[in-house]
């Protein structure tokens, strides 16, 4: 097992992107490993990325009218069981509670890999008229999926946090504009916070989430050219309601079983943000979601030290009205290792402040994200960093956004497709069908897979590269994590 080291990078993002991505969290001191195979522990500036995230997706459910709620992390087996298609698709993720002390439970009782089953059967007795619905709800909680590849902090966990959203509809028209909504705060969450791009769009059938009739994802990209599934929506039509008789009485007098969706963002988006963002000489946080945007570094000698010391507690002081800063007057470490230090932590903007600056009324603000550095006068120091925090902010999506698209081809036959994965990796855009055999054809020839349909593409011309009918949509296409 790796530990954590204040030293610097060992490893290189394009030379071996797997240590290089460790080390980033691992150094950077944003997780550690557990005792538990498997999972991980969010050290305190990783879970203050979570709670900037949290936050902010919060505030846009609220805005929708989405209600937090919270239900037990124990899901009886025999509701598990309910919904045939369900348990089916998550049954080799299960972790099951077999025994309480010394006694063996009469029934076994799944650690949650999600709520579906367990919220139903007390949602049924919630609801009554069509008065009762729209029901939105939403919990900030913790699953276990027993995942027995790879392991990867952020990326792949047993354990991990995520927003459970669940909603019920009384028409299946008002389930389905429920879409475009949540996957719209999605966006706005990843682009405008995580500053990471990503493709919208549709699941094919054999992707589609476990009891769901329909999966909605958007995708990123990571540096090393392998796709990764971000925040998801699920229709799930009147799947769950049926099996839980979750009824109402229609305003017609009839009985009606809900409509119903579900949608969730998880920690992993953390780790694709770090993983595109971040370089070789460590993490590299977007600042809305820094746990310290600010980091304010007195320079000093026996001479001055006490004066700049003053002076520098006072502008740091003035900051912190603003943005969240760290005011570094360790005096047993040399200006260097500190710059080495919150460089490789990733904290978006240095102050530095010493001797000559006090006596020239100015600061040196120096970016983390390309190491562009430049003088400013006090007076205008906090309205400088603000503006600083803003161009790093947009700069982040910016640059992620063009190396998306650089890594976007087109391939239009199969050998086309096999070569452009084998040499390049990325995303690749592909004629489809739409049938099922022709995307398990393009995934055995290929080693990839159709990663979504991206919406909003209107009708577009080509065929399918496997049976050369003529393709009713393109396909994203690529390996995955």
């Amino acid at each position: 097992m790796s530990k954590p080291s204040h030293e610097g990078m060992a490893a290189k993002k394009k030379e071996n992107f797997d240590d290089w991505y460790t080390q980033v969290i691992l150094k950077a001191e944003l997780a550690d490993y557990s005792p538990v195979s498997g999972c991980m522990v969010l050290r305190p500036s990783g879970y203050a990325i979570w709670e900037g995230i949290q936050t902010a997706t919060d505030a846009e459910f609220k805005k929708a009218g989405i209600s937090n709620t919270y239900f037990p992390i124990f899901i009886p087996e025999r509701l598990l069981k309910k919904e045939a298609e369900h348990v089916q698709g998550f049954a080799p993720e299960v972790a099951w509670v077999t025994q309480a002390g010394n006694s063996d439970l009469e029934e076994r009782l799944a650690i949650r890999p999600t709520s579906e089953t367990l919220m139903y059967e007390v949602v049924s007795k919630w609801i009554r008229s069509w008065r009762d619905l729209p029901m939105r709800l939403n919990q900030w909680n913790n699953v276990v999926r027993w995942e027995f590849r790879h392991p990867t902090p952020f990326l792949r966990t047993r354990e991990f946090l995520w927003n459970e959203g669940h909603s019920l509809f009384a028409t299946r028209e008002e389930a389905d504009a429920e879409r475009d909504e949540i996957l719209g705060i999605y966006k706005k969450v990843t682009e405008q916070f995580m500053a990471i791009p990503g493709y919208l769009g549709r699941k094919s059938k054999s992707e589609t989430f476990a009891g769901a009739e329909a999966t909605y994802s958007i995708e990123h990209l990571l540096p090393d050219g392998k796709a990764i599934q971000g925040p998801d929506w699920h229709s799930d039509g009147q799947n769950f309601s049926k099996a839980f008789d979750i009824t109402f009485i229609d305003q017609k007098g009839g009985k009606d079983h809900a409509w119903q969706n579900t949608w969730a963002l998880t920690t992993r988006e953390i780790g694709v943000m770090l993983a595109i963002h971040s370089d070789d000489r460590g993490a590299v946080v977007p600042p809305k979601l820094a746990a310290v945007q600010v980091v304010f570094v007195p320079i000093v000698n026996d001479e001055s030290k006490e004066a700049v010391l003053a002076e520098a507690r006072k502008l740091a002081a003035e900051l912190a009205g603003r943005f969240r800063v760290f005011f570094d007057d360790r005096d047993h470490l040399t200006p260097g290792r500190k710059f080495n230090e919150w460089e490789l932590k990733g904290v978006p903007v240095r102050v530095e402040f010493g001797p000559r600056d006090m006596k020239e009324g100015q600061a040196v603000l120096v970016r983390r994200d390309n190491g562009g550095k430049r003088t400013v006068k006090l007076a205008s120091l906090p309205d400088e960093v603000g503006k600083e925090l803003e161009t790093i902010q947009d700069s982040l999506f910016q640059r992620a956004s063009e190396e998306l698209s650089k890594n976007t081809r087109d391939a239009t036959t199969l050998a086309e497709l096999k070569e452009i994965l084998s040499q390049h990796g990325g995303m690749i855009r592909v004629p489809w069908c739409g049938k099922a055999e022709c995307e398990a054809k393009m995934k055995e020839e290929t080693g990839g897979k159709i990663l979504n349909v991206p919406l909003g593409q209107g009708r577009r011309k080509g065929r399918c590269p496997v049976c050369s009918e003529e393709a009713g949509s393109i396909a994203l296409f690529g390996k995955s994590y």
